[in-house]
């Protein structure tokens, strides 16, 4: 077809050869092999691991690692073991002497005839501690500050069991002569033999050469009472262990906790503050303090610290805000002792019993002043009783502590001054029951 459009155009050919019936065949056929032997990547498995199984020859894995294709060397495929390439080498039946004996004691080994040398090739691992002799001389000048507990002759066994078994203090207890030296225990031994070392290093001038080592057997000995009874420990006395470890565990989540609701409860004092600052300077407020001087008159005033407490905070302070109805239309002032939705259900009840606990109306004539009033009100119910919970968290933290105290400090307490404690109302009573 492209040929007859060729020649009609009268476009000269292309210099590839005529595709003919036999031709296309071919190039059919070689196509269909490609593909019948063209591996296929099984469903659901990824490329780069089917990428992995098959070279580029589809040549199958290997089973054993080989370095051919990195070109380091020959390979693990071309090493192959030449076998009787060279002549075996003998072997022989020979005698050795270990050099650490003192018996010229003669053992027997398989060694090469080529090998010439003679001396044991494992003696070069015989190494023995250098323990240090004393005189007589030196014994009386300086080694009789414990001769109620250690004569000569249990000093010089002592020593003779150390060179002897390179220092190994557990055999050297299970060695010594009971019958003529009486029994001596593992931390004796030591307690007496680095005490030795130490004041011969003294008297020879060599504390400063040497750095020497200190034992404190009285230490050592409560280690192993406290192993012993902690091997020696019952199933109820490891459950009763376990059981306080998790309570251990509860108390410090409840710490926590506490820590958490002081900071938070700092957090919304500090913002009362900043609240108040910015309330002061409003009419309304100017208005409201205008009136409560003119009832300071004919009343008498509050405690100066209650009103440091009650001028310092507002509802604000948890997170309260009351509507505020200044928008266009007409509304109810009712609406405005309306408690907001985003009140949680905890602090509302707490302020259920709070009016209940101080027996106040829960729904006044909604006046304008008894309005602003009451909603003052409300907003130090709430203060008050996150006060409450903050000294009781304060309570339970100093009871702690003075248990602590008793604990670590037998016959002695701390005694919590009673302005401290708090005073049950009649409703926390009647909850309590």
């Amino acid at each position: 077809m492209s040929s007859d459009v060729r020649d009609i155009l009268d476009i000269e050919r292309a210099n590839t050869p005529e595709i003919t019936r036999d031709s296309f065949l071919a190039t059919k056929k070689r196509n269909f092999e490609r593909t019948k032997h063209a591996s296929r990547r099984p469903e659901g498995m990824h490329r780069e691991v089917f990428a992995l199984l098959y070279t580029d020859k589809k040549d199958a894995p290997p089973l054993l690692p080989t370095d051919t294709a990195l070109g380091i060397g020959a390979g693990y495929k071309q090493n192959k073991a030449r076998l009787g390439m060279k002549k075996v080498r003998k072997w022989e039946w020979a005698p050795f002497s270990n050099p650490a004996r003192n018996d010229a004691a003669v053992f027997h080994h398989w060694k090469r005839v080529s090998d010439d040398s003679t001396d044991y090739p494992f003696a070069k691992f015989n190494k023995q501690l250098e323990i240090p002799s004393y005189t007589m001389t030196e014994y009386n000048a300086h080694l009789r500050n414990n001769i109620q507990h250690w004569s000569k002759v249990q000093t010089d066994h002592l020593f003779d069991l150390a060179r002897r078994f390179d220092l190994r203090f557990i055999v050297m207890a299970d060695r010594w002569n009971r019958q003529q030296h009486g029994t001596k225990t593992v931390e004796e031994l030591k307690e007496r033999y680095y005490e030795v070392i130490a004041l011969l290093a003294k008297a020879k001038n060599q504390a400063n050469e040497k750095k020497t080592f200190v034992y404190d057997a009285e230490h050592e000995r409560r280690r192993k009472e406290q192993l012993e009874k902690l091997f020696k420990r019952t199933t109820q006395q490891v459950e009763e262990e376990q059981m306080l470890i998790n309570e251990m565990k509860k108390i410090e989540a409840r710490k926590k906790e506490r820590e958490r609701k002081t900071q938070d409860l700092q957090k919304l004092i500090s913002q009362a503050d900043q609240q108040n600052e910015h309330a002061a300077n409003t009419p309304s407020t100017r208005k409201y303090e205008k009136k409560l001087h003119k009832k300071k008159v004919h009343h008498t005033p509050r405690p100066s610290k209650v009103d440091s407490v009650v001028n310092a905070i507002e509802i604000g302070s948890s997170g309260i805000k009351f509507a505020d109805l200044r928008g266009s239309g007409v509304s109810l002032r009712s609406q405005k002792m309306k408690l907001p939705a985003n009140i949680g259900q905890r602090k509302v009840k707490a302020l259920e019993q709070a009016i209940q606990e101080f027996k106040v109306d829960p729904a006044p004539p909604p006046t304008e002043d008894i309005c602003t009033s009451f909603n003052e009100l409300r907003s130090d119910m709430v203060l008050l009783c996150e006060l409450r919970t903050a000294l009781s968290t304060c309570i339970y933290e100093m009871e702690s502590l003075k248990h602590q105290y008793e604990a670590a400090c037998p016959g002695k307490t701390l005694n919590i001054p009673p302005s401290l404690v708090p005073i049950k109302t009649e409703t926390q009573e009647n909850n309590a029951t």
